[in-house]
């Protein structure tokens, strides 16, 4: 089999599929309010397509993929996808990225369709600062989040997009709420992505003077978390709470990445940070046999970059992080 090892030496195992654009909530660095220039339903791969190119990713290696959006649960019947992609030889973590606002009708779906861990974003406690930062409601996401947690999902991983002046002074709330309801928490540093994500660097607060103020208040020791993601994690001594730092612009992870992002119109992205892509609908819908596409992702991956330039470049990735999927 081959197997799908980039330039550098990274093997590839780990697929973030955004299974639309759209979202019910408006998080100002990742879309702007306003915002309506969408993909049209025709435009997203169909249940079938993404069936085939997961399948594909997976024949070559691929063995961890998310859902991802925009908002992931508003695409209609998410539910059947991901029991579809869970049944895939080879697929043997099918995780969940989401907002949550419509986690508390489909938590049970979700966990028998295969999916068993999940990523909540959530910015802040207070009701009236959720508001402001995303137009929606708060008490949306707290009872998603208690849903997944009868359900039994495990881990559930809260990502809090750390602003300086704006929710900086809730870092303390958000740990004490992770360990009262036993959530893995981590902490995001704001990326350039877009205009709008360009627009809210001014907030930007380096992760090492965060994780300096905890150590602080708290005792931290070395910890681990099983997934494939980017994180850093520490661990709250005499606690269950694990608590991780996703650095981008500090300290980037790019010499250890080992994940692509799909997109709903079908582009696969090799780098978040740079413009690299493969068209792959085009493909799909002009008859492309398993073979040939296997030979495509192959192809992808050999043209893989080397590492994102957000510090150096802030101005070079013109999409939104909700194009790109999370």
């Amino acid at each position: 089999m081959s197997e799908l090892l980039d330039p550098f030496g990274r093997r590839i195992e780990y697929v973030r599929l955004s299974v639309t654009d759209r979202c019910d909530l408006r998080c100002e660095y990742c879309m702007p309010k306003g915002f309506k220039d969408f993909h049209e339903p025709e435009e997203w791969l169909r249940f079938d397509e993404i069936e085939r190119v997961i399948a594909a990713f997976a024949r070559l290696g691929v063995s961890r993929v998310r859902l991802t959006g925009g908002e992931p649960l508003v695409r209609r019947d998410i539910h059947l996808l991901a029991g579809r992609l869970a049944r895939l030889p080879g697929i043997d973590d099918l995780s969940l990225s989401t907002n949550a606002t419509r986690l508390e009708k489909q938590a049970k779906l979700l966990h028998h369709a295969g999916i068993k861990r999940i990523n909540v974003s959530l910015d802040t406690l207070h009701a009236d600062r959720f508001k402001h930062l995303t137009g929606g409601k708060l008490e949306k996401v707290i009872a998603g989040l208690m849903a997944a947690k009868s359900t039994g999902f495990m881990p559930i991983k809260l990502n809090m997009v750390v602003m300086r002046g704006v929710n900086d002074d809730e870092i303390e709330d958000m740990v004490e709420f992770c360990i009262e309801h036993d959530f893995t928490l981590r902490f995001i540093e704001i990326m350039p992505m877009g205009a709008s994500g360009r627009a809210a660097t001014d907030r930007y607060l380096n992760l090492q003077t965060v994780r300096e103020r905890l150590a602080k208040r708290y005792k931290l020791i070395e910890g681990m978390m099983p997934g494939g993601g980017p994180a850093r994690y520490v661990q709250v001594a005499g606690t269950e709470l694990r608590i991780g730092f996703i650095t981008p612009i500090s300290q980037h992870f790019c010499q250890t990445c080992n994940r692509v992002r799909l997109a709903v119109d079908g582009t696969l992205y090799l780098c978040l940070g740079q413009e690299d892509r493969i068209e792959l609908r085009p493909l799909l819908r002009n008859g492309i046999d398993d073979e040939g596409l296997e030979a495509t992702l192959l192809d992808a991956i050999s043209r893989k970059p080397e590492r994102h330039e957000f510090r150096e470049k802030p101005q070079k990735v013109l999409r939104f992080m909700s194009m790109t999927g999370g």
